[in-house]
């Protein structure tokens, strides 16, 4: 008897299926070779790019949304935490013979990244999903900015856990982020794949640009980005509504 997913889900779906697999794989490394396992994180944002494309070119199903919000919370919530705790962890040199007060505030933080990391796909798959913009920082920016800032050497333990902290508000704001167009999306595509592929490349130059581009995103698109007829758009940050 075949499995009931049989013939039910499309070729999108085992991509997306595939992204949570890295997400559980980086985990695995994390404390072996955070390296590896930033790298496979940010190869699990590209799955996450991939599968809405071929779900476009090839047809969804019904369990594609939810699918991907499920992918999304092992590789862009818990893999990215664990990557943030084993950084802290490992700066400080933190035993694990006893509670410190380092421990419990790297633990409650990365807890809090889960949390905020849940709560932005769910509210992403309910209310944001059909738009043309998401409100507060998505899961994938900022896994792919934890994860470049690490290939990138940026690991001093305390700034890792600040912009961790920083995450946990802004997965959840009501900034309003514009959906890339398609010439950005290809543009941070390559630069994402040479950054994974290439991280020691003169000077770290790909996951340093990697960084650059998702920083940039993050600050500036609410404000200001480009249309298709290349005219500037104003996004703007909307109150409650």
């Amino acid at each position: 008897m075949l499995p009931r997913f049989v013939g039910r889900l499309g070729v999108a779906d085992v991509v997306t299926i595939a992204n949570a697999a890295l997400g559980f794989v980086a985990v695995v490394v994390a404390t072996v070779d955070i390296e590896l396992a930033a790298r496979l994180i940010l190869l699990a944002a590209i799955a996450d790019g991939l599968d809405g494309i071929l779900a476009r070119r090839y047809g969804g199903t019904d369990a594609g949304p939810y699918l991907d919000s499920l992918a999304d919370v092992a590789s862009f919530a818990v893999a990215p935490a664990v990557l943030s705790f084993v950084v802290f962890t490992d700066g400080l040199e933190i035993e694990f013979d006893a509670v410190s007060t380092e421990l419990l505030i790297v633990t409650v933080i990365c807890a809090l990244f889960v949390a905020m990391a849940v709560t932005r796909l769910g509210m992403y798959t309910a209310y944001d999903i059909s738009g043309s913009y998401t409100e507060g920082v998505q899961t994938t920016l900022a896994a792919t900015v934890l994860g470049a800032a690490i290939l990138a050497g940026e690991t001093q333990p305390w700034l890792i856990l600040g912009v961790t902290a920083a995450f946990c508000y802004l997965m959840v704001s009501k900034v309003q982020y514009p959906d890339l167009l398609a010439r950005d999306a290809a543009i941070m595509g390559v630069v994402h794949a040479l950054a994974i592929l290439v991280p020691d490349i003169g000077g770290r130059t790909f996951p340093y640009a990697l960084l650059t581009l998702g920083l940039a995103y993050m600050t500036l698109s609410p404000w200001f980005y480009w249309r298709e007829d290349g005219q500037p758009d104003a996004v703007g940050v909307h109150g409650n509504a």
